[in-house]
């Protein structure tokens, strides 16, 4: 049995319509660490920003991430309901992530970074939101460096119950909870497939 999309028609945004600018590092993730296994058991790999440093991570030091940077990161994840990115969709926009403070204010690379991405749902009652952040919340927890802190949540009112999803989301026990189930495992590693 065929289940009903939430959103049949979902307006889509062309490749070539996203904001984009490629950084070297981002290459698509294969094996035990391309999964959110990294949530509940950390293994961090920081493709950008302020890694521990060694001899080949010395090209990733060069700037401070920036909104781009993190829109580069989880505009490429894959909606669980249609066959488009999150990108694509425009479920992730550009102008709804915010870092704190912002990279051109960071006193020093070790600073504390706080991360904000607002979610705009296709409709205000998606049964998926919270799969959705799920996904964008271990996509950057996998990527960035250990100093920046994520906060996901839905755009104010943009989903009918975005405070619930909210607090869903901003819970770290309730998320590492979510990715011990076998089944949002499963679905979350999916939609992280696609990423760059």
């Amino acid at each position: 049995m065929e289940r009903d999309l939430d959103n049949a028609n979902p307006t889509i945004l062309s490749v070539s319509q996203l904001p984009s600018r490629s950084r070297k590092g981002t290459a698509a993730r294969h094996g035990p660490d391309s999964t959110c296994h990294g949530i509940i058991y950390p293994q961090h790999h920081w493709p950008y920003g302020s890694s521990p440093s060694s001899d080949e991570d010395e090209d990733y030091n060069e700037d401070p991430m920036d909104e781009q940077d993190v829109y580069d990161l989880i505009s490429t994840i894959s909606d669980p309901e249609h066959p488009h990115t999150l990108g694509q969709l425009s479920v992730v926009r550009l102008p709804d992530i915010h870092l704190s403070p912002s990279p051109t204010e960071l006193p020093g690379p070790e600073s504390l970074v706080t991360v904000l991405i607002e979610l705009t749902p296709t409709i205000n009652h998606c049964s998926l939101a919270t799969v959705i952040g799920l996904a964008v919340r271990c996509r950057l927890e996998q990527t960035l460096p250990p100093n920046y802190r994520v906060d996901v949540r839905m755009k104010d009112g943009s989903h009918a119950q975005d405070d619930q999803v909210n607090k869903q989301l901003g819970d770290k026990e309730r998320v590492a909870a979510a990715l011990e189930n076998d089944t949002l495992q499963r679905m979350v590693d999916k939609m992280l497939e696609t990423c760059a």
